[in-house]
């Protein structure tokens, strides 16, 4: 196992962001310090955590993420960067609004920020959720919202970690993706609905830990968001076997475990699935 790779002690977060961004940035402010307090070094937060609500109002909101790093930050990045210094943690921005070009759309993108506030890696969310379901939820996530196009792992103290967002869970291609770029962890930062979550939610997550055998990491919105908007919550982490080892099933609240990366080698070794796949004409 090489100097990197090692055990490492991580936090996804749970809480309920709406439409009011210094409550939001307020209480994950908060939250990191408490996941910290209790041992993480690494701090996981959910999509869409610095606000969720009106899209008029999320358009103010917007901030470019730099490719360089001396290059200036909007103030609500600058607040996550902060957040990561002062804290001396990884953090991990499950779902930031970018700006992109487009006068109507953004970016929905998950950001690695590292202990000593420099951006480690953006992945820009892939699938875009458009659903009608019968329980007359209605969301179109395309219509103010770019896709991005390419898979991203961070380098993290236990390995590589993947890097995804929310509706990509339901895509497993693109976690075969990132084992085969080398992840040992993957993280799927959500707002899942109440509907969607309680149908598939734990069997989706537990799917990708086991076909992937690998560790998820999915730190959850919860409750009521704004307007009709309900999150399901149920923060959870999932080993490389697909047994859950910590969840927050409703609530705010902080979910610990480590990450030990010979546990990855263990099981691929012993059930060498990933091995197997083969090319299908």
């Amino acid at each position: 196992m090489s100097e990197v790779q090692r055990d490492t002690k991580i936090a996804a977060i749970q809480l309920c962001a709406t439409s009011d961004l210094v409550k939001n940035l307020s209480n994950m402010d908060r939250l990191i310090e408490q996941a910290v307090d209790q041992g993480a070094e690494l701090v996981f937060l959910p999509e869409a955590f610095a606000y969720l609500g009106p899209e008029r109002e999320k358009r103010h909101l917007l901030e470019k993420i730099p490719t360089d790093n001396s290059e200036e930050k909007g103030p609500i990045l600058s607040r996550c960067i902060a957040a990561a210094t002062k804290n001396n943690c990884d953090l991990i921005l499950g779902g930031f609004h970018e700006k992109s070009e487009s006068n109507t759309k953004c970016f929905n993108t998950c950001v690695h920020i590292s202990r000593k506030g420099l951006i480690g890696a953006s992945y820009r969310k892939i699938h875009l959720f458009d659903i009608s379901l019968s329980d007359g939820t209605v969301l179109n996530e395309s219509a103010v919202t770019e896709a991005g196009e390419a898979l991203v792992t961070a380098q993290m103290p236990f390995g590589k970690l993947g890097l995804s967002i929310c509706y990509d869970l339901r895509f497993p291609y693109l976690y075969q993706g990132l084992v085969d770029m080398g992840a040992v962890a993957i993280t799927v930062p959500s707002a899942f609905t109440v509907t969607t979550g309680q149908a598939h939610w734990h069997s989706l997550l537990r799917a990708r830990a086991i076909e992937c055998q690998s560790y998820v990491i999915a730190p959850a919105q919860y409750g009521h968001n704004w307007g009709k908007r309900y999150s399901y919550g149920h923060t959870v982490i999932i080993d490389p076997w697909g047994k859950i080892i910590a969840e927050q099933n409703d609530g705010e609240g902080v979910v610990l475990a480590n990450i030990v990366p010979e546990k990855v080698s263990k099981v691929r070794q012993e059930l060498p699935s990933l091995e197997h796949r083969r090319s299908l004409k």
